[in-house]
């Protein structure tokens, strides 16, 4: 059996999405930065954001005799992302919004490598795992744009950037899903 799970989060404003097929993805990786011309999608000036961030957090799961795999997705979707105030400092937020997605990427490995298989009650469990680690995510990277005012607040977006960088060495152990 094979079973894809997969949740997007669009900010400013927050929307549940599904991946389509054909969407333009990036994939998370250490060391490679968002930049402007990855923002593909059209700009919507009517939400008064400078820009919106759209990654997708998956799990693809499968049964063996060898018992349960996965394969775990952190992305970025070219498509649904767009960029009205293209600077420096704007695409720093953003990339804290995709490095969020990857620190729970990481949780979401920890959770499943940590899972005991039971035959009866596996979809139950795996999608519990599954929806607790996506909505700690969205509690994060909702407290992410209150506490710095969408970036607006220098200081507190710094603190941010701090903090994601810590998380992100938390669960270095856990980055090989």
């Amino acid at each position: 059996m094979r079973k894809i799970l997969f949740i997007s989060l669009a900010l400013w404003p927050l929307f549940c999405l599904s991946q389509d097929k054909g969407e333009e993805l990036v994939f998370w990786t250490a060391g490679q930065r968002l930049t402007w011309t990855d923002y593909k999608g059209k700009a919507d000036p009517s939400t008064g954001a400078a820009a919106s961030t759209a990654t997708f957090l998956g799990i693809d799961y499968t049964f063996s005799p060898k018992g349960l795999t996965y394969t775990i997705t952190c992305s970025f979707s070219k498509t649904r992302s767009w960029g009205l105030h293209k600077n420096e400092y704007i695409l720093q937020h953003e990339q804290g919004h995709f490095d969020i997605a990857e620190i729970f990427a990481r949780k979401l490995n920890m959770k499943m490598a940590t899972y005991k298989f039971n035959k009866s009650t596996y979809k139950t469990d795996l999608q519990k795992i599954y929806d607790d680690v996506v909505n700690e995510k969205e509690e994060t990277q909702n407290a992410y744009d209150k506490e710095t005012d969408h970036s607006i607040k220098k200081d507190k977006q710094a603190e941010w950037l701090n903090r994601i960088e810590k998380m992100l060495k938390e669960y270095e152990g856990y980055a090989s899903y």
